[in-house]
């Protein structure tokens, strides 16, 4: 049924494509049911639409002085003067999709097969996941940009991440770019994120290239695939056009691509044309006054601060006096000079003198440089609208340290080091919120979820600072009179003989299961609604009721009534007694009263959480005892215990497991849980 739908799109497209234009104005609202007139002013807001991929808002420009900040009004480069020119030796492309289905590893093919690197030169996988937690965990968290050439066309790629906690990068570097590639499983379909990625894609208008990749899985299924990628593009309300949209199939990690599955070519050489003839080039106004706006963020122990964007009208040059301004701030505008200017090219920032419209830079030379500022032409500084995230969802309270072990294992442990340390990640992380907490050394942060927090948290404690995490909480919302809080949609992936396990497991936690699909090779597909307060340590217990088989994606869906009290913890916690070593001797019995944290050896303190209790309620115990020696010989042989082995808990497990009088004790060394003494009376 979707197949037909989709023929029968694509020939009404087809048939409006083939009907006569409109002399008048020579261009038709995107969206709009074949060609129809358009008036001058929508005629610019559509040029725009094509030539600079954000919105901008108008401001009164009659009492302006020359050098106050305005905002542009949504109009084409053209109107500020100069002849509009299509830079057909130019492509800008995003490529989007899932966690894991293997976007860093079709640009790794791409690079390749471009000839970016020498036939003898030695190269890794995901060569774009250039962060060492990327590599750790294979994801990708940062977005990144890199540069092509293929048949003497410029293809300018950003890789961005796919994990739903970090859609903060993907909405900010679509503004860069003019189409994108949305890649999607062989076998898996569309998931949550894709979702996501996609309704961005499409609300900026941007042409999307579908990509089947994995297409030499054992078990692709590629009609099936299509058929629910198009039904996904009809709940979003993509118009005829978008719905019509050019399907590649692909296989990144053997570089190859096709426009059918039983038609494969040996190279990528499909993949490439699909972006020259389906991604329109930039049209653009090189002569027009100057507009970038700031998009990302880089760091260089040289060259200090570095802007990326695209030049959206004009010339940029190294050396230029040029004013930066932001639409946050009307009226207030700074003089800056150029130092250095790059442009992406075979996978190297290359120095350049000049940059014109439409293609994407890097600059150094203005130091406090922000996401979202416009740079303009010296005494015309016109604003384009700044970017704009989704609201954050989950909370945490980072703290200065007050355990009995701290400022032993961090460099930095002061409260004035913890607030210049947010204060940077603000700079560029705006899916990012820092609030100040209920004391003066406390913070409270706010993100995108668990995961997002959870990288801002590892990477702080790389770099040497030590501090405490309270628990993670959800933000409620005040909409008409009502409080309302985020809902998610967790899709689980899980062999059949568990599926009860997973259904019981989300109903504790006041979930409802919307969709139940059977999967290949005996899985199924389970999708739930359920509040982000019930998904906050739900991971490691849906992993625990399925031996470790199960998977689970969520995403944003909406703010709703509250759910209820929502029990996130049965059982209690093991607290240490006393402060020392742990002895093997201590730890033979304790370990009969739950699973154990620590290893004989292990320096801990009174406090400290050891281990989860087997039963419900918190239970304090010695596991700094030894054994008392005597000069007395036993009568009996003693009978030897053997140690069970204790769960370490990592960063991400400590997070899930803390409850509300808990804290997470983070340093450069340790990860600890402890109960936060602020709490004690009401324990």
């Amino acid at each position: 049924m979707a197949m037909k739908m989709r023929q029968q799109v694509r020939s009404q497209a087809s048939r409006q494509a083939a009907a006569p234009a409109v002399p008048t104005a020579g261009l038709r609202v995107a969206g709009a049911r074949g060609p129809a007139p358009v008036a001058p002013a929508m005629a610019m807001q559509a040029m725009l639409a094509q030539a600079a991929p954000v919105a901008t808002t108008t401001s009164s420009r009659a009492h302006t002085a020359k050098h106050v900040c305005r905002t542009a009004m949504a109009e084409a480069p053209s109107a500020a003067g100069g002849e509009s020119v299509t830079r057909t030796d130019l492509r800008n492309i995003a490529i989007i999709a899932h966690v894991d289905h293997g976007k860093t590893t079709l640009v790794d093919s791409l690079l390749k097969q471009s000839k970016v690197f020498r036939d003898n030169q030695a190269t890794t996988e995901r060569i774009m996941d250039s962060n060492d937690i990327e590599r750790e965990r294979g994801i990708t968290i940062l977005a990144k940009n890199t540069a092509v050439r293929y048949k003497g066309t410029k293809i300018n790629i950003i890789d961005t991440p796919g994990h739903a906690d970090f859609g903060g990068e993907v909405e900010r570097v679509l503004n860069m770019c003019d189409g994108v590639l949305l890649l999607v499983d062989s076998v898996e379909g569309p998931m949550p994120q894709t979702r996501f990625v996609l309704r961005k894609a499409l609300g900026l208008n941007k042409k999307v290239v579908v990509v089947v990749n994995k297409i030499d899985r054992p078990s692709a299924r590629p009609d099936w695939v299509i058929d629910h990628t198009f039904e996904l593009f009809m709940d979003l309300g993509a118009n005829d056009e978008q719905c019509d949209f050019p399907v590649i199939y692909a296989s990144g990690f053997q570089g190859i691509a096709g426009t059918k599955p039983s038609e494969m070519a040996d190279d990528l050489e499909p993949l490439f044309q699909a972006i020259i003839n389906e991604v329109k080039p930039p049209v653009v106004t090189p002569t027009a006054p100057l507009q970038m706006l700031v998009a990302n963020i880089d760091y260089d122990t040289h060259l200090g601060r570095i802007g990326v964007g695209r030049v959206i009208a004009g010339t940029i040059r190294k050396g230029q006096q040029v004013s930066v301004c932001s639409s946050l701030e009307p009226g207030k505008v700074r003089t800056q000079k150029i130092a250095e200017l790059f442009v992406y090219d075979n996978f190297n920032r290359v120095p350049v003198e000049e940059v014109s419209a439409g293609d994407i830079v890097a600059l150094s030379g203005i130091s406090d440089i922000k996401i979202g500022e416009t740079i303009c032409e010296r005494g015309n500084p016109i604003a384009l609208e700044t970017i704009e995230v989704e609201d954050p969802t989950v909370s945490m309270t980072f703290k200065v340290n007050t355990s009995p072990f701290a400022g032993k294992e961090g460099k930095f442990v002061t409260s004035r080091n913890l607030k210049e340390r947010l204060d940077r990640e603000l700079e560029r992380n705006l899916a990012l919120r820092v609030e100040p907490g209920e004391t003066a050394d406390a913070f409270v942060v706010s993100g995108r979820g668990t995961l997002h927090l959870g990288i801002l948290i590892e990477n702080m404690r790389r770099e040497g600072f030590e501090f405490e995490i309270g628990p993670p909480k959800v933000i409620t919302k005040e909409i008409g009179g009502k409080t309302v809080e985020p809902y998610e949609e967790a899709v689980v992936e899980v062999p059949e003989q568990y599926v009860g396990a997973v259904v019981e497991l989300f109903a504790q936690r006041k979930g409802e299961m919307t969709d139940l699909q059977p999967s290949l090779e005996g899985q199924s597909r389970l999708k739930f609604r359920i509040a982000t307060r019930g998904l906050l340590g739900l991971r490691n217990a849906m992993l625990t009721a399925t031996r470790g088989m199960g998977v689970m994606n969520t995403l944003f869906l909406e703010y709703a009534p509250l759910a209820g009290e929502i029990l996130m913890r049965d059982a209690g916690s093991l607290v240490a007694h006393e402060t020392g070593a742990v002895t093997s001797y201590a730890l033979e019995s304790a370990q009969e009263r739950g699973q154990m944290f620590v290893r004989p050896g292990d320096a801990v303190y009174e406090g400290q959480c050891v281990g989860q209790h087997a039963k419900a309620g918190d239970l304090k115990i010695n596991v700094c005892k030894t054994k008392a020696l005597t000069n007395m010989r036993a009568a009996s042989k003693e009978i030897k215990v053997g140690l069970d082995e204790p769960r370490i808990m990592s960063l991400d497990d400590a997070l899930e497991y803390i409850n509300d009088d808990e804290m997470v004790e983070v340093t450069p060394k340790s990860v600890r849980i402890r109960k936060d003494p602020s709490k004690a009376k009401r324990r």
